[in-house]
């Protein structure tokens, strides 16, 4: 199972993908003009991918012309809010020096 986890937290699309989701953002056109500098088909493999571990739900409408929305599960929001935490974390850890005084009190 870790292998999974990893493979999504190593991935930068993996994870702006779920970062755009998680805001909003639910079919592949839009998260592909929001997500700067990702391919149509590299979007496809992290959704695909995203989906098959369980972080993502696809919906497909059957109407002309088709129309495919993603949302998160409840392990998806889970996973976004542990990585907005580590994203926090990592904030902070940049305001302080290696000693450990807070960079504006030095």
């Amino acid at each position: 199972m870790y292998a999974r986890l990893e493979d999504v937290i190593g991935c930068k699309w993996s994870v702006s993908v779920l970062h755009a989701v998680g805001a909003g953002t639910r079919r592949p056109g839009a998260l592909e003009r929001e997500i700067t500098g990702i391919s149509t088909k590299v979007l496809s493999e992290r959704l695909r991918k995203l989906t098959h571990y369980g972080l993502l739900e696809r919906e497909a409408f059957p109407e002309l012309p088709p129309r495919t929305e993603y949302a998160l599960t409840e392990a998806g929001r889970r996973l976004v809010e542990i990585i907005e935490q580590i994203q926090r974390l990592d904030s902070q850890l940049q305001t302080t020096t290696p000693g450990g005084r807070d960079a504006k009190r030095a």
